[in-house]
This record gives structure tokens, C-alpha cells and sequence, in this order.
């Protein structure tokens, strides 16, 4: 058992600690991305070499290396996702009563370069260690993929925990796409074969003769045991994601002011439109709000179908949180916190011509 103890910790501490990394740069500034783009690369090219230098090893230490390789190969196709660098043709909010096949089509768009990046990583890895020994690192590889692409239909067909909170401001629309419900007919499919992985995994590890089988069957099948625990995070009452939380900077810098000061910020936002003799535009949110709803009416805001609104900002409360959400010129903004006391969901808008009436409509249709 103790055989196992080492590779255990050392996924664990390797998966904690890059997930975390790769949400501590992107919610960086956006002027930085090319450099994280350029080291992120810089850390690709060491990995191929080192997957060829590896690929007829059969010790532990190589599999602890070509471990580390794969989970850099797929560390760049995340980073490039997430940075907006390698994303879709399809960059806009899901349009407003799209559904069935052809919602998915769209969704799908939203990500499709990178898609095929990722099977294009995948054939290159394949074929570098190709009738070699060692192929740890492919299927490191693999097993995020898999990972990444089950988590992805879910949150599109429908969890409860959403994660929308961590996705970078950029890539905001993608919130659109994401649906909210108790529980989706793809889940149970997508957790039991994950599960069977795990459990053949385990068995292989435990019945490893050598220890490089011993070492790589234990990474992955923790991996594939931590793809078993995200999945059930989805539904589960938990917020997974404060994991990595004190990592992220998202959202930390922009609306930090009205975080603390929470809806009396709000009073202070609205008087001063008066003040500057601004038309100015106040109602309740309802009880519970979909974010995904209400992500897509604010781009719609944003984009002017509603008149001349110059800024918003508000607060509302998800069934898991609340999220307070700004617009300023073209951006809309969304970030989660916890009120100091109790709140009242509300929006302020400042503007001119406004369409109340639709807006107003607009917001309640976001009752989750």
C-alpha cells in the first residue's frame, strides 16, 4: 500500500497546483496573455522532447516524469482556451430561444478550434510514443480530455453547480450556453464510466508487479478518481471551485468597490445619476435568478436593445450564491460574493431613452 501513497499525493498536488495556475493567469490583465501564451508554449516544446527521451523508460521516475509531460500538453490546450487564444468561430451570447440540436450546434462553435486542437494534441502525442513502453503521458493526456469533455456536456445539458463564476470576462457569453437543472440523462452515464475506469485502474495498481505500473496505473486512476469527484461536485450542494479561490484575481480588481459596499453602493450609483441630471432606472430582482439568464440579457444591454444605458450595476442571488454584476461602456461583468447582511436583489441602470418596460420584462424572465 505504501507503493501507492507517493503517486497518490503527487497527482493530487499536481492537479490542485496546475488547475490553480491556469486560474491565476487568465484572470490576470489581458495585456499578459501573450507572455503566458509564450511560456505556456516554451513548456510544451520541453515536454515533447521529454516524452521522446522517456518513451523507452519503464521506472517509476519516468513515470512520474511522462505524468508531468502529459499534464503540461494538456495545461497548454486549457491556457489557449481560457485566454481566448485558441476558442471558436462562434464568440457571442446564445441568441435568446434557441434550443434542441440547433443550440447545441452554436455551443459547440464556441469552442470548436479548440476541440480540434485538443484531437490534434492527442495524434501528436500518439504518435511519439507510438509501440514505445511508456505512454503514460498520452494517456494523461487522455484522461483530462475525457475529463474536460464530460464536465463540458454536463454543465450544457444541465447541473446544478455551474462553475460560472470562474469563466474569464472575455469569454462571458459562454455563461449562455450553460443551463442549470437538478439533473441531466447524460450524468449517470458519464459518472458510472468513469467509476468503471477508476475501479479497473485501482485493480491494475494494486496488482502492478513492476513500479512504473504500480506508479503510472495509481496517477491515473487518481486522476480518473478526481474526474468521479468533479462530476458529483456538479450536483453536489458544494462550491468546488473555492479550491482555487484565493488563486484567482478574477473580478477581485473590478468590482471589488462595490462588493464591499455592497447594495449601499447601489443608493450611491442611482444618486448619482441624479445628481448629474441622468435618467436613472431601479427594480427588484427576483427571489432566485438563473446566471446564465441573466448573463445573456446583459450582453443584450450591452449591445443597446435596450436603449441608451450607459451603466448597470446590481446584485443577485443564484440557488447556490449571490453575484454581483456591473456594466460600464460594452462590458458586462459578473463576480460572486457574500453579503455581510441581509439584501435585497436589485438592479440600477443609468442611461437615456430607456425601454423600461422590456427591460423590466427582460429581468424577470431571469427567475431561475
Amino acid at each position: 500500500m505504501t507503493d501507492h501513497v507517493l503517486p497518490i499525493l503527487a497527482t493530487l498536488a499536481l492537479w490542485w497546483g496546475s488547475t490553480g495556475a491556469i486560474f491565476y493567469v487568465d484572470s490576470l490583465p489581458q495585456k499578459t496573455f501573450r507572455y503566458t501564451m509564450v511560456g505556456a508554449t516554451a513548456l510544451v516544446v520541453l515536454a515533447l522532447w521529454g516524452l521522446v527521451a522517456t518513451g523507452g523508460q519503464q521506472t517509476a521516475n519516468s513515470a512520474y516524469a511522462a505524468f508531468s509531460y502529459g499534464l503540461i500538453l494538456w495545461g497548454w490546450q486549457i491556457v489557449s482556451f481560457y485566454t481566448g487564444f485558441v476558442t471558436g468561430p462562434q464568440r457571442k451570447p446564445c441568441p435568446p430561444g434557441l434550443r434542441g440540436l440547433a443550440r447545441f450546434i452554436e455551443g459547440v462553435r464556441t469552442s470548436l478550434y479548440h476541440e480540434l486542437f485538443a484531437l490534434v494534441g492527442a495524434v501528436i502525442l500518439l504518435a511519439l510514443t507510438h509501440n514505445q513502453p511508456n505512454q503514460l503521458g498520452f494517456w494523461t493526456y487522455a484522461t483530462l480530455w475525457w475529463m474536460h469533455e464530460s464536465a463540458k456536456l454536463n454543465v450544457f445539458f444541465g447541473v446544478p453547480n455551474l462553475g460560472e463564476e470562474m469563466i474569464p470576462e472575455h469569454l462571458r457569453y459562454l455563461a449562455t450556453y450553460m443551463t442549470r437543472r437538478p439533473m441531466n440523462m447524460f450524468f449517470p452515464f458519464s459518472v458510472t464510466i468513469s467509476t468503471v475506469v477508476t475501479t479497473w485502474l485501482a485493480w491494475n495498481a494494486m496488482a502492478a508487479t513492476t513500479a512504473f505500473d504500480a506508479v503510472g496505473y495509481t496517477m491515473l486512476g487518481t486522476l480518473m478518481a478526481l474526474a468521479v469527484a468533479e462530476h458529483w461536485f456538479l450536483v453536489a450542494p458544494l462550491n468546488a471551485n473555492a479550491l482555487w479561490g484565493p488563486m484567482s484575481r478574477r473580478g477581485q480588481d473590478d468590482l471589488s468597490g462595490m462588493i464591499e459596499g455592497e447594495m449601499v453602493a447601489l443608493e450611491a450609483f442611482a444618486a448619482k445619476a441624479a445628481q448629474a441630471r441622468e435618467e436613472s432606472w431601479s427594480a427588484p430582482l427576483p427571489a432566485f435568478c438563473e446566471a446564465r439568464n441573466l448573463a445573456q440579457v446583459l450582453e443584450l444591454v450591452a449591445a443597446g436593445a435596450f436603449g441608451e444605458v450607459e451603466a448597470v450595476r446590481g446584485a443577485m442571488r443564484t440557488r447556490a450564491h449571490w453575484i454581483a454584476f456591473e456594466i460600464s461602456g460594452s462590458r458586462a461583468r459578473m463576480t460572486p460574493f457574500a453579503p455581510g447582511r441581509p439584501q435585497e436583489p436589485r438592479i440600477v441602470a443609468i442611461g437615456r431613452r430607456m425601454d423600461r418596460q422590456r427591460l423590466l420584462a427582460a429581468i424577470e424572465g431571469c427567475a431561475a
